[in-house]
């Protein structure tokens, strides 16, 4: 067989087995696509679903939730601010300012900050 010839035909045998490798790799590959739409799927449906939803059950009724924090002596509520992730209350009480945050979703206290002039 030269380089130049043409390549001889094939054998019924050889043809059958060319037409059961294309069949495998039409069926390998039809799997394959259907594998990554499946994942991308997935990798959308969580990215478009994952918004800032709080961790309860959106159809669950909310419980009271009830928390006494007590002023100091003489002090007063003069702002408040409600972010994602904290509630923040402004409170002055002999002659200095104190910013007490919470979580909103339990209103356990987070952290309290004392701006009290200097001596």
């Amino acid at each position: 067989m030269s380089a130049e010839s043409e390549p001889e035909p094939l054998t019924p045998e050889q043809e059958a087995a060319v037409a059961k490798v294309r069949r495998l790799m039409l069926i390998s590959s039809a799997t394959l696509v259907i594998g990554v739409a499946a994942v991308f799927g997935v990798i959308g449906y969580k990215v478009f679903t994952s918004g800032d939803s709080p961790a309860a059950d959106k159809g669950a009724p909310h419980a009271l939730i009830e928390a006494v924090d007590p002023l100091p002596p003489g002090g007063k509520v003069v702002g408040t601010a409600i972010g994602e992730a904290q509630i923040v209350v402004t409170i002055e009480a002999g002659g200095a300012t104190e910013l007490r945050t919470y979580d909103p979703d339990t209103l356990r206290p987070l952290g309290r900050l004392r701006l009290a002039p200097a001596p």
